[in-house]
């Protein structure tokens, strides 16, 4: 008998067996292949845009993803510097087998987990409550609560041109009988596709005439409990595909099972693989392709931009077409892959499955792509699933709080029937939701609930209270004309005509915390600070007004969300509600009228309602 059983080891399952053993639960991870545990089945890569805020934030709850990305790291990249710190993100290029590795290390080193390398087929289920799971090799394993963590391999199929063959990633096999149990359980699933790019031989490209994408010169990392920064880079390189590439593939349209009718499921709106790029934007003649390193000790090379399922002998001609790839040879072909998903809507807010109590799910299964989207939701659902056997309250992130509160109040509310991706644009608190103070925001959270050490809460309160007292030191102290008019002459701005108060200059767009650095006065106090401290001053200090809009209507939303709805309550019963209305909030079932606001088909004139019917 388990407290737990993972289904998967993927992202998501390798998340949810760290975090709920860390916190003490006797945790069973099922995987259908040891030597692929944390496998990255797609591109070798972890963050980028809003994906890198995910890994930070996982890193501040206790999670490993950040900790892992960082010691497998072969390049660092902040995305989208010359924008404002809400967009900032974090992105590594990773070696691929270190990165696999070192999850199955750190996994192997907590005693509360234990493995066994076999296939699920069946949820044992006991008046309406999970017992444990049944596999293909006639074992039972019991368990208080189980975590589904499938990713493609529920009855994946692998699309290659006109072949088909059955399997969850290209060598695996894929797994049955989870999904048809679950349907005649009442559960609505659907299908959905995803895709892969060929892996090439990088001693057949040449190199010397592509576009060099190099490192940041001063590499960061994600990790706030274990930094470690990476001392050698490799770059990455870009090339661009034609219109000779264009006419190759277009020839073979009949032959995508893209567009002759054998993918029935979705795919990504903005991953789209290159055929349905060269479709959809049929007046460009050319997309870019990003040459990425698979790791140090090998030559095998993702083509990133370049996901394809068409025949295998089209893809080498293609490639071949493109600059640089003249001698080009495939390692292993690009492909399609659909796999059946469930509807989010079905989920409460802590991942738990509304129709069977202690089971839930998180990843792909849920209608997401992305290793950083399945990473967070393994571990809120690994959180969830301890709290849950041990009579605690769930532990929910509200859209104020992270990206992965976004994340899951959007599946719940709003449900997806496309891979759902993060971007920051789809968090309306995004300058609270920053990158750089992902520790600050969530380790006090953590810490209360067990996930972080008390050395690691320490670290992030003394860089708090630094905070603190260099924010209040730069709206005290004053800085000189004779002093500062030369740096603010030399980065373009007006001259002081008196002594300014240092967060007076220091709100100057054109004017960065580096230049003061400059000033011999500043230099001799500020110096002491670190450049992660004096950052996050600086940015209080630039977007101060922003911040407070923010977090007024932060306070508005959390005082709809304390108005409870009774998990019993009649929606049908209240004739005001629009007929939709009253079809979603039976549904769903919304916890609080926060929850309901976001419910796509709820208008505000519903939410009125609502709010007069419970007297508020």
């Amino acid at each position: 008998m388990h407290d737990l059983i993972i289904v998967g080891a993927g992202h998501a399952g390798c998340e949810a067996a760290n975090i709920a053993a860390k916190l003490g639960s006797k945790v069973l991870l099922v995987t259908m292949n040891m030597e692929t545990i944390a496998k990255m089945s797609c591109n070798p890569a972890m963050g980028g845009i809003a994906k890198g805020q995910i890994i930070r934030e996982i890193d501040a709850l206790g999670g490993l993803s950040g900790i892992v990305s960082d010691y497998s790291m072969m390049q660092f990249r902040m995305l989208n510097t010359s924008k404002g710190p809400a967009m900032w993100s974090p992105r590594s290029q990773n070696d691929r087998t270190l990165f696999s590795l070192k999850w199955r290390e750190l996994l192997e080193n907590n005693f509360n987990v234990d493995f066994v390398q076999d296939s699920v087929n069946q949820i044992l289920i006991d008046s309406g409550t999970v017992s444990g799971v049944k596999t293909t090799s006639g074992n039972t394993f019991l368990a208080k609560s189980v975590i589904l963590t499938s990713g493609t391999f529920m009855n994946g199929i692998i699309h290659i041109g006109r072949k088909q063959m059955t399997g969850g990633r290209m060598g695996d096999h894929a797994s049955y009988g989870i999904t048809e149990q679950l349907v005649s359980l009442g559960f609505e699933a659907g299908r959905m596709k995803t895709g892969t790019p060929p892996r090439v031989d990088g001693r057949t490209i040449n190199y010397a005439i592509l576009e060099e994408q190099a490192g940041d010169k001063h590499p960061k990392c994600f990790s706030f409990r274990k930094p470690i920064t990476i001392e050698k880079q490799h770059s990455c390189h870009i090339t661009y595909t034609n219109e000779q590439v264009h006419d190759t593939l277009r020839k073979s349209f009949e032959d995508s099972p893209l567009f002759n009718g054998a993918i029935q499921g979705t795919g990504p709106r903005y991953c789209p693989s290159i055929e349905d790029k060269i479709n959809r934007f049929a007046e460009r003649t050319r997309h870019q392709i990003f040459v990425e390193p698979e790791g140090w000790n090998t030559y095998e090379t993702y083509i990133n931009g370049f996901s394809t399922s068409l025949p295998q002998d089209v893809q080498h001609t293609a490639l071949r077409q493109i600059k640089g790839f003249e001698q080009a040879k495939i390692f292993r072909p690009g492909y399609a892959i659909e796999y059946d998903f469930f509807f989010p809507t079905q989920l409460k807010q802590n991942l738990e499955t509304k129709a069977v109590k202690n089971l839930f799910f998180a990843g792909q299964i849920n209608g997401t792509t992305g290793y950083e989207e399945a990473a967070c939701q393994g571990l809120m659902a690994g959180i969830n699933a301890h709290q849950n056997i041990n009579n605690k309250d769930p532990f929910i992130l509200r859209r104020s709080d992270a990206y992965i509160g976004v994340l899951i109040d959007d599946l719940v509310n709003k449900g997806t029937t496309e891979p759902y991706r993060m971007f920051t644009s789809r968090a309306e608190y995004r300058i609270l939701l920053r990158q750089d103070n992902a520790d600050l925001r969530l380790m006090p959270k953590a810490f209360e609930l067990g996930t972080i050490t008390q050395e690691e809460y320490d670290i992030m309160m003394l860089k708090s209270r630094n905070i603190d007292d260099l924010g209040k030191l730069v709206r005290k102290k004053t800085v000189t004309p004779k002093d500062a008019n030369p740096i603010l002459t030399k980065y373009g701005t007006a001259e002081i005509p008196q002594n300014y108060l240092i967060d007076k200059v220091l709100s100057r767009p054109q004017i960065k915390y580096k230049h003061l650095l400059e000033i011999k006065s500043i230099n001799e106090w500020m110096s002491k600070y670190s450049d992660e401290e004096i950052e996050q001053v600086e940015i209080l200090i630039k977007y101060q007004g922003y911040i407070k809009n923010e977090q007024e209507n932060v306070q508005k939303l959390i005082k709809l969300e304390n108005y409870k709805i009774r998990t019993d309550f009649d929606f049908n019963a209240l004739k005001s509600l629009s007929l939709e209305a009253r079809d979603k909030l039976s549904t769903i079932r919304p916890e609080n009228i926060g929850q309901a606001s976001r419910i796509s088909g709820v208008s505000p004139a519903d939410i009125s309602v609502l709010l007069v019917h419970f007297g508020r």
